[in-house]
């Protein structure tokens, strides 16, 4: 996969600005795509919501990422 192709799951990420001039995200080179389930930090289990493609190390303020198969 591609710098260009990876980019794109940087959306949303709260460490993305670092993205945004000549610098990198420190975690970037090593971040792998792959399945989560996002998470808010209020909701109780069971977690029914469907898993979607991000990086690795992808952060959004607000919520958590866990493993897809993963229900509590």
């Amino acid at each position: 996969m591609t710098d260009k192709q990876k980019l794109r799951y940087c959306a949303g990420c709260r460490d993305n600005y670092y993205n945004q001039g000549a610098e990198r995200c420190w975690s970037f080179d090593t971040a792998k795509v792959v399945w989560r389930k996002e998470v808010p930090m209020d909701q109780r289990p069971p977690w029914t919501q469907k898993a979607k493609r991000v990086l690795s190390c992808y952060r959004r303020p607000g919520y958590v990422y866990v493993d897809p198969k993963r229900t509590r």
